[in-house]
């Protein structure tokens, strides 16, 4: 239970929603922005799994229009950290139903797992500041729900390459990251395939990293950034290659970062900066008060 709830400041939790209610916002026009045109369009929607369980309504203009009103309310005053609880339980079923009519056409983005579920377990923590640094099990369970999420969502990719190939080792040793490159051509991907040999390594590492990603999970301090920066590199990678970027994913990533750091960090500096400035003021009227003395004695 220690491990599930660590005592973690409430300041990670005020900016963990500022940045990711604001991330909504982004995702529903750049990422899931179909969701409009399937209201207008309610004879091509397939319901997930998700959405039939749930019996969910089919889109439509009134109630994806209302659907995109309400998000863009929610997270703005969500990303405010004022009524946390409200907000949050607005947005979060919300943006599910958001996104399971965008990704009703049979394209399900596994790169939205953890910025869904950080959704839900935000709202089960209070109020909280950027520079709170009080320390809340409550807390820790939220950020641990979306580093799990985070992980999984690496961990289940390599499962999946396993399925698909029939439970044989086989995905690192294919071609497939030619046939991504030429489907989706872009400059960096395309002069890779004169190296095929580099393609394949990339593959082994990559799903080497993918099964290799829970052990972060207990990893701590400088070992967890390397890790950390390993899968950053590794979208890094793949944006440069393929132009896939799995943004809802890596802003999660800051559920790994100290945020709560950061006010007192710019604290210090500020009272520091100020400190200085207060000893370079003494030290010009020494100086000055210095010269006016020299220039007595010289007069008398």
């Amino acid at each position: 239970m220690s491990w599930f709830t660590p005592p973690i400041a409430m300041g990670r939790i005020a900016w963990l929603r500022t940045v990711l209610y604001l991330f909504v916002i982004l995702d529903m026009h750049a990422f899931v922005r179909d969701t409009l045109d399937k209201g207008q369009h309610p004879g091509l929607y397939q319901p997930l799994l998700l959405a039939r369980l749930l019996d969910l309504p089919k889109p439509s203009v009134a109630n994806t229009t209302t659907l995109y009103v309400v998000l863009i309310v929610a997270c703005l005053i969500g990303a405010t950290n004022r009524f946390p609880r409200i907000a949050g339980w607005i947005v979060a079923p919300a943006f599910t139903w958001w996104v399971l009519i965008g990704m009703s056409d049979g394209k399900v983005d596994h790169d939205h797992l953890a910025l869904v579920i950080a959704l839900w377990v935000l709202p089960t923590v209070g109020r909280a500041s950027y520079g709170d640094q009080t320390k809340s099990e409550a807390a820790g369970w939220v950020v641990r729900c979306i580093q799990i999420c985070v992980i999984a969502t690496y961990f289940l990719s390599a499962i999946a390459k396993l399925r698909s190939a029939g439970w044989a080792l086989t995905w690192p040793g294919s071609a497939i990251l030619t046939w991504a490159i030429v489907r989706r051509p872009h400059p960096v991907g395309e002069w890779l395939l004169n190296y095929p040999w580099i393609l394949h390594v990339m593959q082994w590492v990559g799903i080497i990293g993918e099964f290799c990603s829970p052990v972060i999970l207990w990893l701590k301090g400088r070992w967890q950034l390397f890790g950390a920066l390993f899968f950053l590199g590794f979208h890094a990678a793949n944006t440069a290659i393929l132009l896939i970027h799995f943004l809802p994913t890596v802003v999660c990533w800051l559920a790994f970062a100290p945020l709560e750091r950061i006010v007192p960090w710019y604290r210090a500096r500020r009272a520091d900066r100020a400190d200085r400035s207060g000893r370079d003021a003494r030290k010009a009227e020494d100086q000055a008060e210095q010269g006016r003395q020299a220039e007595q004695q010289a007069g008398a």
